[in-house]
């Protein structure tokens, strides 16, 4: 039986960024559907696995405001101070909340239980429908509409719709099957990531970023006292790490980190995957929007991935929004503008941010290591410069939208 339908959005993929979205959408009169390749159950679904996801402040807010927050805080941890160092070098910068005036900066939360949270939201949203396990082809532009083919393993047939959303990752098939090119630059590095406790660590909200000649390391606080390691290491070095047993991993990683927090003393599983960044060309073509990790995909040195993904997410909802009151078309060529327009700074900034650092922090130049740490001393002593930081940070620098503001659509 061929699966056929008409729709106003039809949204290409159903991982974080795109279940985010179609939960925004379930507040406005519009029949929407979701397309995702991969069951959301299997153990090969890459956006729900056991890795971690830090949560600016923003992000909070937006996801508060799609209805998924609610069941995830409970099991979230909130992160009220973020230390960055650098291994064998004097200085260090902090940015805590209390400074900043708010209760907390951001969250750690699990992608599994995020995932969760936003699929039982889609599962009581009655004009959503889910293709799941589908994958989408061949878009046609249309006059009114953008007609594209769901694959055999549906039954094929036609899913037609005034706005075709892009958001099946990094390497979106459909994102060039639109004509949209990407540009893929890889950083030489692989992230090792996975948890760790730590003897004696009293129950901590600090979120740690350490840089050191080898790449970056990163300690996000997790439930249950541990704590999410994210290390990015050349690609001949994460493997031999991952080989390690768990003794001389955890050596690694305190020789890495130090003994500031105490003794590594257990490891939970670790997995790895390696780092490039993405850009695609344009975020937008006739009748089609690019999101998340189809329109950039980041280093995760400073946690902005899905972040600026559900900023994306904001943006493109509101301006459906706004086009539904107007009795405008929500895939016509204004909407479309606005939303490029609203996420054009967003997306440069952050994009040049994480990079900078990754550059920076690379260097190795006589001189640059003195330099950087007495950058990071004057930096902790500017408070203009450390509150334009943390806004960057939670995701409230510039202009915000309602979702981000904590309003409705």
């Amino acid at each position: 039986m061929s699966a056929a339908g008409d729709f106003d959005v039809v949204i290409s993929g159903g991982g974080l960024v795109g279940a985010s979205l179609a939960c925004a959408l379930a507040a406005l009169p519009l029949r929407v559907a979701l397309v995702e390749a991969v069951p959301i159950a299997s153990a090969a679904q890459p956006s729900f696995d056991d890795r971690t996801i830090a949560l600016s402040r923003s992000s909070r807010i937006i996801l508060d405001g799609i209805g998924a927050w609610r069941e995830v805080a409970a099991l979230a941890t909130p992160i009220r101070r973020i230390h960055v160092s650098e291994r064998g070098r004097f200085g260090s910068a902090i940015i805590s909340a209390e400074q900043q005036g708010v209760d907390t900066l951001g969250h750690v939360v699990a992608s599994r239980d995020l995932g969760a949270a936003l699929w039982a939201r889609l599962g009581a949203a009655p004009d959503v429908e889910v293709f799941c396990p589908g994958s989408l082809q061949s878009p046609v532009l249309e006059q009114a509409q953008v007609s594209t083919t769901l694959d055999a393993a549906r039954g094929g047939g036609q899913l037609r719709a005034r706005l075709l959303v892009v958001a099946d990752g990094a390497r979106s098939s459909l994102r060039q099957a639109l004509g949209i090119a990407a540009t893929e630059r890889s950083y030489e590095q692989t992230a090792v990531v996975g948890n760790v406790a730590i003897a004696g660590a009293p129950s901590a909200s600090t979120a740690y970023e350490r840089f050191s000649a080898e790449g970056p390391l990163a300690l996000l606080p997790f439930r249950d006292g541990r704590y999410v390691f994210v290390l990015a290491r050349p690609p001949a070095a994460a493997a031999a790490a991952l080989a390690l047993d768990d003794a001389a991993f955890l050596r690694l990683l305190q020789d890495g980190f130090g003994r500031r927090l105490g003794d590594f003393v257990q490891l939970g599983r670790r997995s790895a995957y390696p780092l490039s960044l993405v850009q695609a060309q344009d975020i937008t073509a006739p009748r089609a929007a690019v999101i998340g990790n189809a329109a950039q995909g980041l280093h995760p040195v400073a946690g902005q991935g899905y972040n600026l993904g559900l900023r994306d997410v904001a943006a493109l909802a509101e301006v459906v929004a706004d086009a539904v009151r107007a009795g405008a078309d929500p895939g016509g060529a204004a909407t479309l503008a606005r939303y490029a327009e609203l996420r054009r700074r967003d997306q440069r900034n952050v994009i040049g941010f994480t990079d900078g650092l990754i550059r920076l922090f690379g260097l190795a130049a006589p001189g640059m290591g003195p330099a950087r740490g007495a950058g990071l001393l004057l930096f902790d002593m500017l408070p203009g410069a450390k509150r334009a930081l943390a806004r960057h940070t939670m995701g409230m620098a510039g202009p915000m939208t309602r979702l981000a503001r904590g309003l409705p659509l």
